[in-house]
């Protein structure tokens, strides 16, 4: 454990801080949330520990033994017509731990490829794949470490690139007092090749959470926050600083007070909320509410849903079935659909007790037998 706290801080240290804002960064759709639990907490949901492995594509660390041959298929309907998905299997090998492998893709759909003149000349599509390799295990009863390995394939029309990240997490979970925290360090890595020759190399979507999650004792009611972007302060985007910095008759002290966003408007921005209610084992109702795509996406006269979030999940026999939706903005709504089961379910046979014949009770001799035969 102390290991694995000394390479977080490493790489805290020495790795190059990149905000998750308007396209600094290559393969920004790591960061999407795909899960339908994790889209109707708000879409960061770190620190609950189940036998749920979606939330192992985000936090390896809480990959588990009873996650073991658990299959798992996501869809997300996001915005004009770009498709998301994600499937994944898990298996618990005891002595080394509980590892996973699965895909995450996007698809931008289909686009016309016309020439300068409007000519059209046949059409062409624009996808990325992440293919994931998890690993997660137990240090003891409370503390597990995990980690994600995941190359990364994108390709537009004629251009693709390439790039390897790494992801880092370590959970504790107290299953007495049913509270759990995690920290997160995601994307770390680099892109090997870009999409025109000669061009530098793009950063990778570098994110670093810490979560918390409580479930009230004697209650239906699990809590959920989730720090984000902790790797970077400044979330804040000011749409009136281009305006500003172009009226030259203010000095550079006076736009930069300008542009200033308060304190606590940017402690929010890294502030992810969610609950649910279990109501049964078979039923849950869940909620979430994302601070920042509130501040950055809703008008000021009319916000609406925006950044809030929500979805069910059920269980029909063998199979969980979990919906979610998050409002991102007054022209749409992203829709979730996970499903998932476990494949040894299907294989356990119904032991019959056959029990063993009774052997036949030795007929008693009489005296008179015992005589005659002595």
């Amino acid at each position: 454990m102390k290991f694995f706290i000394t390479l977080i801080f490493i790489i805290l240290t020495f790795c190059e801080s990149i905000a998750q804002v308007g396209g600094e960064s290559a393969f920004s759709f790591l960061n999407i949330p795909v899960s339908a639990r994790t889209g109707a907490l708000g879409g960061s949901a770190i620190a609950i520990k189940d036998d749920d492995p979606n939330f192992a594509l985000d936090n390896p660390s809480l990959l588990s033994a009873e996650m073991s041959s658990a299959l798992s298929f996501t869809y997300l309907n996001y915005f004009a017509d770009v498709n998301l998905g994600h499937f994944s299997y898990t298996h618990d090998f005891k002595k080394y731990g509980t590892f996973s492998g699965g895909v995450k893709y996007i698809n931008y759909g289909n686009f016309l490829e016309t020439d300068e003149g409007g000519n059209e000349l046949g059409s062409f599509s624009a996808s990325d794949y992440a293919f994931i390799l998890g690993w997660g295990k137990s240090i003891d009863t409370s503390f597990s470490v995990g980690a994600n390995l995941k190359p990364i394939y994108s390709k537009f029309y004629q251009y693709s690139s390439f790039a390897m990240a790494m992801d880092l997490s370590a959970t504790y979970h107290n299953a007495k007092k049913q509270f759990t925290t995690a920290l997160l360090v995601k994307n770390i890595g680099r892109q090997f090749s870009t999409y025109f020759d000669g061009r530098e190399k793009e950063p990778l979507p570098f994110e670093v959470q810490l979560g918390i999650s409580k479930k009230l004792a004697h209650t239906p009611i699990r809590f959920n926050v989730d720090f984000i972007q902790l790797n970077n302060w400044n979330l804040a985007y000011n749409d009136s600083s281009s305006v500003t910095n172009r009226d030259n008759t203010l000095d550079e002290e006076a736009r930069k007070e300008l542009n200033k966003t308060g304190m606590v408007s940017e402690l929010f921005r890294h502030v992810v909320v969610g609950t649910e209610f279990v109501l049964s084992p078979s039923f849950m109702l869940r909620f979430g509410y994302n601070f920042q795509r509130r501040s950055e996406l809703a008008f000021d006269n009319k916000g609406g849903l925006i950044g809030f979030s929500w979805g069910l999940g059920f269980r029909i026999k063998k199979i969980h079935v979990s919906y979610g939706g998050a409002s991102y903005h007054l022209a749409g709504t992203s829709n979730h659909f996970t499903i998932t089961t476990t494949i040894a379910d299907y294989y356990k046979k119904n032991q019959v007790i056959i029990p063993k014949e009774k052997a036949p009770k030795k007929a008693r001799k009489s005296k008179k037998d015992k005589q005659s035969e002595e």
